[in-house]
């Protein structure tokens, strides 16, 4: 119905409202059917406006692996809505599944990396080109290879070794040369590293522990690390040096030993006690359970704050980088799992694996801007696009169903498109902007 047609009806059905002033049935009526034509006429002229702010005018090309069908897919979202570009299969070993979990692109966007988690026992990295998504090189890495991040030259690839299958003893971070695709350190860290990320200006990286309750902080020029921070609620505390955990051996390459740390003996929380190895991020805590069990490690635009998902006790922690001091406890959705801020730095979104939910927070007041459903359960990954338009949510599924990614409007805070890809979909990066095709 068009907007003269409504604006007609309304304005005759005013007209015969004297009829029935005098009779209480009539004028009830009569004011149930005004606010049904106003609510026509709101729907009628607002639901489009807000259609024209979701329909983008280029199109959005976004990098999302499959863990459990050792598939890359290339996704292009623009005015005609969402479609596969293309799927390229990843992985060696012909009978069992490679797991490819973490993907990060170059910054000229000439190369892609992906991290295999599983191996004989260990995983890997392997390089791509972005041209026709050759293989260009690998390199072996630690156990379960997971999340990783480039500097911004591109030439040193961080990637943390979750070790999700093996004992709860320390694991630790690789720094991959990329050009020649050699692993020059690996500094060990804490058991169950997740969520690497550097910081804006390059000098500091920063992973969880997600079975130790910690925030870790790597030197980029020592490949040392620096400090970490105790994250169990009442507990918090930043100290300086490496974690001193049982079996801890810090060591920043191979056969090359640190010297000594000035961090304290206090025993994590997490380590040992409701562990959800198995469920990664999916069992919720405990009766009197205060461990945080991170997830991700979210560097602010500004590098002045970092943002640890708490996935079991459902908060993002803020720990000021200056002062190494705990800022605040956000507020989250139930097992709040990976993290990603807006380019201009004034919102936070998290996925939140138990809630089935994508939530918008305003860095401001801390407060939830909208909490967005998903069509399917395990959510994964998010990446926000260098406009601040969309983010792109990846969402594992259960059993048979297949991985989805879920793209969502920022301004209107709902989502607009939604593409099924093989299962299990994890990784996710955002890849270029081009014309509409």
């Amino acid at each position: 119905m068009r907007l003269e047609t409504i604006q007609r009806s309304r304005k005759s059905l005013f007209r015969s409202l004297p009829f029935a002033l005098g009779d209480s049935v009539s004028l009830w009526l009569a004011a149930r059917l005004i606010a049904v034509v106003l609510f026509a006429s709101f729907l009628e002229t607002s639901v489009p406006i807000a259609l024209a702010q979701s329909k983008p005018d280029k199109d959005y090309l976004v990098y999302v692996l499959s863990e459990a069908a050792d598939t890359i897919s290339l996704l292009r979202f623009g005015p005609g809505g969402a479609r596969l570009e293309r799927e390229v299969p990843t992985g060696d070993m012909p009978i069992d599944i490679d797991g490819p979990h973490g993907i990060a692109i170059s910054h000229d966007k000439q190369f892609y990396y992906v991290s295999l988690a599983h191996g004989r026992p260990f995983g890997s990295v392997w390089k791509y080109s972005t041209k026709d998504d050759r293989v260009l090189g690998q390199t072996t890495l630690g156990l379960f290879p997971a999340t990783m991040d480039l500097s911004a030259d591109g030439s040193l690839l961080w990637v943390v070794n979750f070790n999700l299958h093996g004992d709860m003893v320390p694991s630790s971070v690789s720094v991959v040369a990329t050009e020649p695709m050699l692993e020059v350190a690996r500094i060990t860290t804490c058991a169950m590293p997740h969520g690497s990320r550097l910081n804006p200006q390059g000098t500091k990286h920063y992973s969880a522990c997600m079975m130790d309750d910690m925030l870790v902080e790597i030197d980029t020029q020592t490949l040392k690390v620096s400090r970490h921070f105790l994250l169990t609620k009442g507990r918090e505390m930043g100290m300086n040096g490496a974690p001193v955990t049982p079996g801890t051996k810090t060591a920043a390459m191979s056969g090359m030993k640190s010297g000594p740390s000035n961090s304290s003996r206090e025993q994590p929380a997490g380590r040992g006690q409701h562990m959800d190895m198995g469920g990664h991020g999916m069992e919720p805590p405990k009766p009197g359970d205060l461990s945080c069990s991170p997830t991700w490690a979210q560097p602010s635009v500004t590098g002045s704050s970092i943002f640890v998902a708490c996935n079991k006790s459902s908060e993002i922690v803020e720990v000021d980088a200056a002062g190494w001091k705990m800022k605040r406890r956000i507020p989250a959705r139930p097992g709040v799992y990976n993290l990603a801020v807006t380019k201009d730095g004034t919102r936070l979104l998290t996925t939140n694996k138990r809630d089935q939910s994508v939530s918008v927070i305003d860095l401001k007041s801390g407060q939830e801007l909208g909490r967005i459903p998903t069509r399917r359960k395990v959510l994964h990954g998010v990446v926000v696009s260098p406009d601040d338009r969309y983010a792109f949510v990846s969402v594992e599924g259960v059993g048979s169903e297949p991985g989805t990614v879920e793209i969502i409007d920022l301004t209107a805070l709902k989502i607009v498109a939604s593409l099924d890809v093989p299962e299990e979909a994890a990784g996710i990066d955002f890849f270029r902007t081009e014309p509409a095709k």
